[in-house]
């Protein structure tokens, strides 16, 4: 027995260990490694948004608005809602979060699917309560499923949409039909963190995303997450926020730490919001490059799930860390996802065109080694 084991709180004792991914490429010993594991956005930050980081360094002094008002006013004209429909946090996990603390406590459970956002479990624990997860189905979240498994304790309901790490799309018409049918003590909580990129795919595939807001706007029980860490490229300020009933976020503001979004955050956040141009540039390059990728792979035999975020999942027919690990060797990391309950699967961010490149070099030149094998073994028998 560890010396504080008896006087920690049960979910500090339950929880399993953080998962940290793999150490910034600045931290790196060896040579350069191409980060494609962490949905990081390849082009970085709008060039409004570094403008706005650096005209506020001087005033990092003092504390920022603890309110996030002018963000909130800038980002509830932009949503077309009131701003008392709006709640800015350090990132979206933030937000989810204070959803968890709010919502939740021991007895009550949350429901979600199985290989989703990995973060669900760690937050529902440590609000003391139960996380179910159901079965997918065809790499897709299985609504009826998650439908099923809802009881008198359940509070909420996460739908990642697109998920992560399948990249799968649930198309509005779904979404609609899934909340028109929960019970009224159920929160639904529409995590979109990847909208621009789900956005432009269903633009171009002639689909409807997600009509999320509208819910608000009726006054359904419904949240919605939204983040600057991925077509924004703001993923190392953490600025993300909610959009929900005024209620229920006045409810979760009142659990949010003070001083918890830094005034440059916001600043650079502000600013991003009116770089248009550079969020389109951001999802072109995604959407072509999901093509190149997806055609790569494909042609050396692995499977992927058709894309809508900015990241693949990729199916490789054996174990996937043992790949990552060949890949970082080459130079390359990718995200092996043993932990979200798939071993022979990887998630794969799509990066810059040479990025992109350099890992369909790394991934032809191991199965060109797994060839060789193959084919000395057959020799042999």
């Amino acid at each position: 027995m560890s010396r504080f084991y008896d006087i920690v709180s049960n979910p500090a004792r339950i929880m399993g260990n953080s998962l940290p991914s793999a150490p910034p490429a600045r931290l790196e010993s060896s040579t350069r490694i191409i980060r494609l594991d962490s949905n990081e956005n390849p082009f970085g930050p709008s060039p409004k948004a570094i403008d706005a980081l650096q005209n506020g360094i001087s005033s990092v002094n003092c504390y920022p608005d603890d309110d996030c008002g002018l963000l909130r006013q800038k980002l509830a004209k932009h949503h077309e809602l009131p701003a008392d429909q709006v709640l800015v946090t350090a990132g979206s996990t933030a937000m989810l979060s204070l959803l968890c603390q709010t919502l939740l406590a021991p007895g009550l459970n949350a429901v979600t699917s199985e290989c989703s956002f990995i973060v669900y479990s760690m937050a529902v624990q440590a609000a003391g309560a139960r996380l179910i997860e159901v079965p997918m189905r065809e790499d897709k979240l299985d609504l009826e499923a998650i439908l099923a498994a809802i009881d008198t304790n359940t509070r909420m309901v996460l739908l990642a949409n697109p998920n992560n790490p399948t990249g799968t799309m649930l198309e509005a018409d779904e979404v609609q039909r899934f909340q028109a049918l929960l019970p009224a003590h159920v929160v639904l909580i529409l995590d979109e963190a990847y909208y621009e990129f789900a956005q432009h795919f269903a633009s171009l595939r002639r689909i409807t995303y997600s009509n999320s807001l509208e819910y608000v706007r009726l006054g359904a029980s419904v949240v919605v997450l939204r983040t600057f860490s991925k077509a924004h490229g703001l993923a190392g300020l953490r600025v993300g926020y909610g959009i929900g009933p005024a209620e229920l976020l006045g409810y979760c503001a009142r659990m949010r730490n003070t001083f918890s979004v830094a005034s440059v955050a916001q600043a650079a956040a502000m600013a991003a919001i009116d770089d248009t141009d550079h969020i389109q540039h951001v999802v072109e390059n995604n959407f072509l490059q999901a093509r190149v990728l997806t055609q790569g792979l494909s042609a050396l035999g692995y499977r992927v799930a058709p894309p809508a975020a900015n990241f693949l999942f990729c199916g490789l027919g054996e174990d996937a860390a043992a790949v990552a690990l060949f890949l970082r060797e080459e130079g390359v990391a990718v995200k092996p996802l043993g932990s979200w309950g798939a071993p022979n699967f990887i998630r794969v961010t799509i990066g810059t065109p040479e990025q992109n490149q350099a890992f369909l070099r790394a991934m032809r030149t191991l199965s060109a080694r797994r060839t060789a094998t193959e084919t000395r073994v057959s020799r042999l028998g």
